[in-house]
């Protein structure tokens, strides 16, 4: 990006001359694209769902389990299952790191779970020690006047707790239902780039309460169609249950986070049966698995956190995993995607670069201008203005390419960040792509492969030390230097694909060099 960034782009002599009469279209062009930018930041924060701040809720009681516990395996999951609560949620499918063995694990420590049970004032319901009798797999609890079932399935990563329950007694009862997910206070996952925290979907509205947020107030939704629960950078747990009128809520108490959601009584008929269906899904943030489980639970598709620029995270993440597929390797794909997506922008950096040329034959007529004009501001302004005119190219035009690289850098690096499979994805020495390089090999390589494509980019040093083009450059030589030190601590497939990005921009410029006149 460096050399968009010097004097030959133009930015330094479009800042000389902002004062010319007529405006570009250009810069209307700007104008317009920072006014959208805004309104779609305060239109994101005035939709945002409405919450309720919560000045005390009830103590939810966490107390250790006495039921029997058992343990349901399938091919993506296995889970513990104990009375009304399910922990110690395996993800068989994905291990620890890239040198462990062990499977990632949700709700694996104490007092964390999900817990689906029901509450009346008309009759005893089973409690947290209740212990159900099994019968051809099914869950089942008696009292006088009632018959409790529960059958327990999974699909994928989506697990489905359908109760049945059968009055026996000649009156209507009520039983509402109730979710409640209970999750450590430990912010060892949190991540700055990152959505991470309480997640509520609530009327057609996803809302994401931070950690920082959870710990200093509580907060409560309204929905008759929700799903709520927490994410974390590359996992999730989140709870929707199919009953009507709930209100949810997000709190912290001690050393846990609590989301729960309680529902409207349902009525069940004088000897009359209901069925209640809760889905909890335990699984990766990845958009396939997300996309399945959004059948059974509503919003869930839009906690795939994309950033700002979803329109270019979004497809580039399929794109270097459809590369991959084709590849094998995560390292090869994002180099391939690197070369697409500089061939797609090939046009608009060459018109740069040939821009770039004409103003370094430019810059003995600008130095003349500019010393004979110095102590005349206007006159200078539109004598330069002339200068550009007789060499038709424009001090702006070579800023464009590095406004379309600014949304595709941030894109990525968020593309990155998320995707669950670059988690432990090699390539050559570096065993993590989503992690800085352990060596700091590839961030050398980025800096070195910069300075040489600012060198071979920038013109001949003017003895003159007051020029200001000297000036700008003595100034951007530093800044190789400065994007290696930023760059060391990056995402290593990032500065893969910066690097990648330098030396093919490097071969575009000799290539433009030897086949324009």
């Amino acid at each position: 990006m460096v050399q968009y960034m010097d004097n030959q782009s133009g930015f330094n002599q479009w800042r000389q001359m902002n004062a010319a009469k007529k405006p570009s279209k250009f810069s209307g062009f700007m104008w317009w694209l920072l006014l959208f930018l805004f309104a779609w930041w305060i239109m994101g924060v005035w939709f945002k769902p409405q919450t309720t701040e919560i000045k005390e809720v009830a103590p939810i009681s966490i107390e250790q389990s006495k039921a029997t516990k058992r343990n349901l395996v399938n091919e993506d999951v296995s889970f513990d299952v104990q009375g009304l609560r399910i922990s110690n949620v395996s993800l068989n499918k994905h291990k620890k790191d890239s040198k462990s063995e062990e499977h990632v694990s949700l709700l694996d420590k104490e007092n964390n779970f999900v817990e689906i049970g029901y509450v009346s004032s008309d009759i005893v319901v089973p409690n947290i020690n209740t212990h159900w009798e099994m019968k051809s797999g099914e869950m089942h609890w008696d009292n006088p006047s009632v018959h409790f079932a529960r059958k327990i399935s999974v699909n994928g990563y989506v697990i489905n707790v359908t109760d049945i329950i059968k009055n026996k007694t000649n009156h209507e009862i009520n039983v509402a239902p109730y979710v409640q997910i209970t999750q450590n206070a430990d912010n060892n996952s949190a991540s700055a780039a990152v959505e991470t925290g309480g997640v509520v979907y609530a009327n057609s509205n996803l809302d994401y309460v931070n950690w920082n947020k959870l710990n200093k107030k509580s907060f409560a939704y309204s929905s008759v169609n929700a799903s709520f629960g927490f994410a974390e950078q590359y996992w999730e747990t989140i709870a929707a249950m199919d009953a009507k009128d709930q209100t949810i809520s997000l709190k912290k108490s001690g050393d846990l986070y609590f989301a729960q959601t309680n529902a409207a009584p349902v009525k069940v008929a004088a000897k009359g049966t209901s069925e209640i269906n809760t889905y909890v899904f335990a699984g990766p943030r990845q958009s396939d698995v997300l996309n399945a489980a959004s059948q059974n639970i509503p919003g869930i598709s839009k906690t795939m956190d994309y950033g700002w620029f979803w329109f270019f995270a979004q497809p580039m993440l399929w794109m270097i995993n459809w590369l991959y597929v084709l590849v094998g390797n995560y390292g090869i794909a994002i180099i391939l995607m690197t070369l697409i997506l500089r061939l797609l922008i090939w046009p608009l950096t060459r018109k740069s670069y040939v821009s770039t040329m004409a103003m370094q034959r430019m810059q003995p007529e600008l130095q003349r201008v500019q010393k004979l004009y110095a102590n005349d501001k206007a006159r200078l302004q539109i004598e330069m203005m002339k200068v550009y005119q007789t060499h038709k190219t424009s001090p702006m035009s070579g800023c464009l390419p590095m406004l379309i690289q600014i949304p595709i850098f941030f894109a990525l690096y968020k593309a990155l960040l998320i995707s669950v499979p670059m988690r432990s994805a090699h390539f050559l020495w570096v065993s993590d792509l989503a992690v800085m390089d352990p060596y700091f090999i590839l961030p050398i390589l980025m800096g070195a492969t910069m300075w040489l494509q600012q060198y071979l980019q920038s013109p001949k040093q003017t003895s003159n030390t007051n020029d200001i083009t000297a000036s700008t450059q003595r100034a951007m030589k530093w800044m190789p230097l400065l994007f290696t030190i930023m760059f060391a601590w990056m995402p290593a497939g990032l500065v893969l694909y910066w690097t990648v990005s330098n030396l093919f921009g490097i071969l575009q410029m000799y290539i433009i060099k030897k086949t324009t006149k």
